[in-house]
């Protein structure tokens, strides 16, 4: 088990440029539909089948280690391999590339979405509620399948979702993911083992541990910047990054860490939370683009295209800040048995957080009569039964909630 690249004649050792790595991700940035689990799948079929820039080993083994890290998953991947195949400066070049499609898609949606009146742009707003209702319950489904499959983690995913519906405060999320890991060290510590092996990366443990420290600097740093500024741009960065850092699993499970940061205080409205989520499911891209589209909307200044820029830079750097400080360590810490009870405690109790945030806000404000809940059900019919792409379901819900203003009430 290696992720670095091997030296048999499978695999691409060329060192590449970042405008090559721009290149390739800005096609995937235009292309990738389907969430973080989808992407991955993309991302192994362009480069371990396509290009070989790594073998399937490799890929695996960087899978697992992003998807063991806060933050959104198939970003850090794309990151870790932009930064392998032209350094950091390639890193950069694989975010900027994967993100940026997405992104300004979203902002050009905020800016928009303000000028649908009427009927029609009622109900088209309202139908991209509901696609969040579909698509969520098809997340929560998938994911309690895969990080539930025992009594104990299901038990586990309950309890956290008993904790997130009595109370949405940020501090309670954090205690539901803390004694799920701590849970999870007492009671899930059977389980497959971690192959054996190592990892190149070109990232030395001293850049490791400035990475580190950087990470908790600015999360415990910001709320007292903010406290001895009252800059509002401050606070909005606080807003995003601790969404971005408290995050396990990436993709819809940062839902209800983002309504906290910004619907809670008022800076963005239930309707518009909702009915911009449903239009990051029409793009391609990382879900994590979806703050670009509420930095946009936010009312208190920074908003427009400085609040879009401040809120997607936000969300992603303490991804990629625990990624690096990560890498060079990763080895030697994913071996221990404790480590790997602690993370099936905590991926169970993102499972509970985001069934949770099924209920609340997504049901309680989307699905509020019979027509509602029909187009609801059938989007989630399309993606489990029929596996139709999310654009479909996205379309066909928006051409259903236009039609459900004109049904007879």
């Amino acid at each position: 088990m290696s992720i670095a690249v091997q030296e048999s004649g499978q695999t691409d050792r060329g060192i590449g440029s970042p405008l090559e790595v721009l290149r390739v991700f800005t096609k995937l940035g235009f292309t990738c539909f389907g969430g973080p689990i989808a992407h991955i799948g993309y991302f192994r079929e362009e480069f371990v089948v396509r290009r070989r820039w790594l073998d399937e080993q490799a890929y695996v083994d960087l899978v697992a280690l992003c998807q063991f890290l806060p933050g959104p998953a198939s970003s850090q991947v794309g990151f870790s391999v932009g930064l392998m195949r032209a350094g950091y400066l390639g890193g950069l070049a694989a975010w900027i590339g994967f993100t940026l499609p997405s992104a300004i898609a979203l902002v050009l949606f905020a800016y928009g979405a303000g000028a649908l009146g009427g009927p029609i742009g009622t109900g088209l707003l309202h139908g991209l509620k509901l696609v969040a209702v579909a698509i969520v319950a098809q997340a929560v489904l998938g994911m309690a399948r895969t990080l539930c499959p025992d009594r104990t983690r299901a038990s586990i995913a309950v309890v956290a979702a008993l904790l997130i519906l009595f109370s949405t405060a940020s501090a309670v999320q954090i205690a539901a993911i803390v004694l799920g890991g701590v849970a999870g060290f007492w009671l899930c510590r059977e389980g497959p083992p971690a192959s054996a092996g190592h990892m190149t990366m070109p990232v030395s443990r001293r850049v490791g541990l400035v990475a580190l420290a950087a990470f908790f600097l600015l999360l415990g740093g910001l709320p007292v910047l903010h406290s001895l500024t009252g800059s509002q741009g401050v606070a909005l960065f606080n807003a995003f990054y601790r969404s971005g850092a408290l995050v396990f699993g990436g993709g819809h499970v940062v839902l209800p860490l983002l309504h906290e940061a910004v619907v809670a205080p008022g800076w963005v409205s239930d309707d518009a939370f909702l009915a911009g989520y449903g239009a990051a499911q029409a793009v391609p891209g990382p879900l994590f683009t979806f703050s670009a589209y509420l930095g946009a909307v936010v009312a208190p200044s920074p908003h427009g295209v400085l609040g879009a820029i401040i809120s997607l830079i936000a969300i992603f750097v303490p991804g990629v800040l625990v990624l690096m400080g990560t890498l060079p360590f990763w080895e030697t810490f994913r071996r221990r048995a404790g480590a790997q009870a602690i993370m099936r405690g905590v991926n169970a109790s993102v499972v509970g957080l985001l069934g949770a945030a099924l209920y609340n806000p997504i049901w309680t404000s989307a699905v509020r009569a019979p027509g509602d809940f029909g187009l609801a059900l059938v989007g989630f019919v399309l993606l489990i039964v029929w596996r139709a792409p999310p654009l479909v379901v996205v379309l066909v819900s928006a051409l259903g909630g236009i039609g459900l203003v004109y049904l007879p009430s």
